[in-house]
C-alpha cells in the first residue's frame, strides 16, 4: 500500500530533499543539489516567491520507506495575470513503480482541483529560474548544476498515466576553437563600431551588482514570446542575486553597453560545477566548499548560463560581439568544451548561436501535462 504524507517537520523537508540522493546513489551522471540550498528553496520562509506562489511538499512510503517525492505549485501569476489555470508539479522523483507514480500525481491532482485548477503540467520549479524539464534523452550524460537527473522510466509512467508531452528543451555540447576566428573578429569589430558599442568586463563580483537588474530585465524581454514564461519579479532578483552570486567568476560575466552606458546585451558563463558537486556530496562543509571554489578557478569545462539581447538589437549582429568576447575568456580561462543549458526547441535564434561552432544536441528534456 502507498502511504502520502504531506512535508510539516525538519526532518520531513529533509527526507524531501534528500530522496533522490539514495536513490541515485552512487549513478555516475546524477550530481547532488546543495541539501542547505535546496531545503532555502522550497521553505516559505527563505524563498520569496512565495509572495505570489503556494505550494505543497509531499513523500511516498512504501511499507514505511520512502518511495517517492513531488512538490504541488499554484503560481498565481501566471494563474490570474496569464490567464493559464495550471497546477505545476516539480521536485518528482520515485521508484520505478507505477503504482507509486500513480499516487503522487493523484496527489497533485487534488491539489490542482482545491484551487480551481484546470491543468496539471511539469516537473517545474516555481518560475522560469528554477528547473524545469524531465530528462528523456542523454541519460548516460553528466547532470549540470541547474537540471534535474532522472531515469528513463520516468517519462514512461507519465504516459502510462495519460499524459502528453507539452514543452521540450534541447542542450548541446559545445567545443572551443583554439583561437578566435577571424571572420567573427572583423564580424564583432564591424557591429561595435556601427553601433557605438562597448564591451563591460568585470574583476571582482561586486562590481557585477550594479548591473543585475538591468540583466533581468533584458531576460524579461527576450524570452517573454516563450510558451513557458513567466515575468521576473523583482523581489526574486534580488533572491537570485544573493543565491547566485557567489558561485560566479566575474571574468565570466560579458555586458555590452550602447552609447549611453545602458546595458543592451549580457552573457553569463559559469565554469562547470558537476564534478565538484559529486564530490561535496550536497554538503559545503567541511570540505565541499573547496572543491567549488577549486572548480570556479581551475576547469576546462563550463556551463552557458544565460544570455539576454535588448530585442532592439537582436537583429543587428550583436551576437557576434558576445560570442568573440566569450571566446577570450574560454581561452583565458583553458575552457576547451561548453555545456548550454536547457533551450526552448523553439527557440531557434538561441540555438543558431551554435551554428559557426562545432557541437552536438547530447540532451532533451520536456514537460508532460494533461486535464484534471
Amino acid at each position: 500500500m502507498i502511504k502520502i504524507i504531506e512535508v510539516a517537520s525538519k526532518k520531513q523537508f529533509l527526507d524531501f530533499v534528500n530522496f533522490p540522493n539514495t536513490l541515485y546513489k552512487d549513478h555516475p551522471c546524477y550530481v547532488p543539489a546543495i541539501t542547505k540550498e535546496e531545503l532555502n528553496a522550497i521553505k516559505k520562509e527563505e524563498n520569496p516567491v512565495y509572495n505570489n506562489a503556494d505550494a505543497a511538499f509531499y513523500l511516498a512510503y512504501k511499507n514505511d520507506k520512502i518511495v517517492g517525492r513531488i512538490a504541488a505549485i499554484a503560481n498565481w501569476i501566471e494563474i490570474k495575470e496569464l490567464n493559464k489555470p495550471k497546477v505545476r508539479f516539480g521536485w518528482f522523483d520515485f521508484i520505478d513503480d507505477i503504482n507509486v507514480t500513480k499516487a503522487l500525481i493523484e496527489t497533485v491532482v487534488t491539489y490542482g482541483k482545491k484551487h480551481n485548477l484546470s491543468t496539471i503540467e511539469g516537473p517545474v520549479g516555481f518560475s522560469n529560474m528554477d528547473k524545469a524539464g524531465m530528462l528523456t534523452k542523454g541519460f548516460d550524460e553528466l547532470n549540470t548544476m541547474i537540471t534535474w537527473y532522472n531515469a528513463p522510466y520516468y517519462s514512461e509512467h507519465l504516459k502510462q498515466l495519460g499524459f502528453e508531452e507539452a514543452a521540450t528543451w534541447v542542450e548541446f555540447k559545445i567545443d572551443i576553437p583554439t583561437e578566435t576566428r577571424p571572420k567573427v573578429v572583423k564580424v564583432a569589430n564591424i557591429i561595435q563600431t556601427r553601433y557605438k558599442l562597448k564591451i563591460i568586463k568585470f574583476k571582482k563580483n561586486k562590481e557585477i551588482l550594479p548591473y543585475v537588474n538591468r540583466m533581468f530585465e533584458l531576460l524579461n524581454k527576450t524570452y517573454d514570446s516563450l510558451q513557458t514564461f513567466v515575468p521576473i519579479q523583482q523581489y526574486q532578483i534580488d533572491h537570485y542575486k544573493k543565491k547566485y552570486l557567489p558561485f560566479v567568476n566575474p571574468d565570466y560575466i560579458t555586458c555590452v553597453a550602447n552609447e549611453h552606458n545602458e546595458v543592451i546585451a549580457f552573457s553569463i558563463i559559469m565554469p562547470s560545477f558537476s564534478k565538484a558537486l559529486q564530490k561535496a556530496g550536497g554538503k559545503l562543509f567541511p570540505f565541499g566548499f573547496l572543491h567549488i571554489l577549486k572548480a570556479q578557478r581551475i576547469n576546462d569545462t563550463a556551463a552557458f548560463y544565460l544570455i539576454g539581447v535588448d530585442p532592439e538589437y537582436q537583429n543587428k549582429g550583436v551576437a557576434a560581439l558576445i560570442f568573440k568576447e566569450m571566446n577570450e575568456i574560454f581561452l583565458r580561462n583553458g575552457i576547451k568544451k561548453v555545456e548550454t543549458n536547457p533551450e526552448l526547441i523553439e527557440n531557434k535564434a538561441i540555438q543558431a548561436l551554435w551554428k559557426d561552432y562545432v557541437h552536438k544536441q547530447h540532451k532533451e528534456r520536456k514537460t508532460f501535462r494533461k486535464k484534471i
